[in-house]
């Protein structure tokens, strides 16, 4: 049973050691950046969808997950609110447009998976518009991986009182006040119904071909440790040897002064404030 199913105080697990913590983190991205590199060279279409409760620690993961992946290659989707247009397509249209194309990596922040949570629990779709998606969401995931796109599907999991702790603890920050919103304030009066969402969502789209994975949050640290090793497990990468890179030497005589440059003084340079910050040479 995971933390946001469970009632009362779920037990907080033991602090990771910092910088095994640290270690651990690098060696795993460097991993996901040799697997991006399989990725690219295959042609494969790779898609990773995070959902989870607010405040589960979807987004700290997936700023770790992609820190060192070559943006070109690497895409985070997180799709704002739609508008009156798009609000009459069919529901997965606006989403098939981020899909990746060989040799990508595509991750949902928050997915189409959205009908089955916030709109139904906070009213913004209607229950039949409801109940076709959850027929239509396994069929729309197996004509994907039909068609050759890996899906794998995160289920980011905290306790009521962890979440409620994180809300506290951005609210005080000026630095993170920005990611609390009404609706994040709004989903702890309304746990319980998000937990019923949940649960109907699973049952209905946890499938042989697109299984949900969860994640345990109760801790960052360790969530980002486990949902990388997972992804490195789930995909069938092999080590591609680079392609070497040779520098070439740079021709004699640049930038030496015969160029016919023009006058630096004319530049207009930034503030070195930084100066403030050189250790004291004495």
């Amino acid at each position: 049973m995971t933390s946001d199913n469970v009632n009362g105080q779920a037990p907080k697990p033991p602090k990771l050691d910092k910088k095994k913590y640290e270690k651990e983190l690098r060696r795993l991205q460097a991993e996901l950046v040799a697997m991006q590199q399989w990725v690219i060279e295959t042609g494969e279409r790779v898609c990773l969808i995070f959902e989870g409760r607010d405040a589960a620690g979807k987004g700290s993961a997936i700023a770790r997950i992609t820190q060192y992946l070559n943006p070109r290659h690497a895409k985070v989707v997180a799709l704002p609110a739609p508008t009156e247009r798009e609000k009459t397509q069919w529901y997965f249209q606006r989403y098939t447009a981020h899909l990746p194309a060989a040799g990508e990596i595509v991750i949902f922040d928050r997915s189409w998976y959205n009908r089955a949570g916030v709109e139904r629990v906070m009213g913004f779709c209607g229950p039949e518009e409801y109940h076709r998606f959850l027929r239509q969401a396994p069929d729309f995931e197996r004509m994907l991986v039909d068609d050759g796109i890996r899906i794998i599907k995160y289920w980011f999991s905290v306790s009521a009182q962890e979440q409620e702790a994180r809300f506290r603890s951005r609210s005080e920050d000026p630095m993170r006040r920005w990611k609390l919103s009404p609706m994040d304030v709004e989903s702890i009066s309304r746990w319980d119904d998000y937990s019923r969402a949940k649960d109907a969502m699973f049952a209905a789209t946890d499938t042989p071909w697109a299984r949900w994975h969860t994640v345990e949050s109760e801790d960052k640290k360790r969530s980002r440790i486990n949902v990388i090793n997972d992804i490195l497990k789930q995909i069938p990468w092999q080590r591609v040897e680079p392609t070497e890179v040779e520098i070439p030497h740079r021709p004699s005589g640049t930038d030496d002064g015969s160029l016919d440059r023009l006058d630096r003084r004319k530049y207009v340079y930034v503030d070195d404030v930084a100066a403030a910050l050189e250790k004291d040479a004495s």
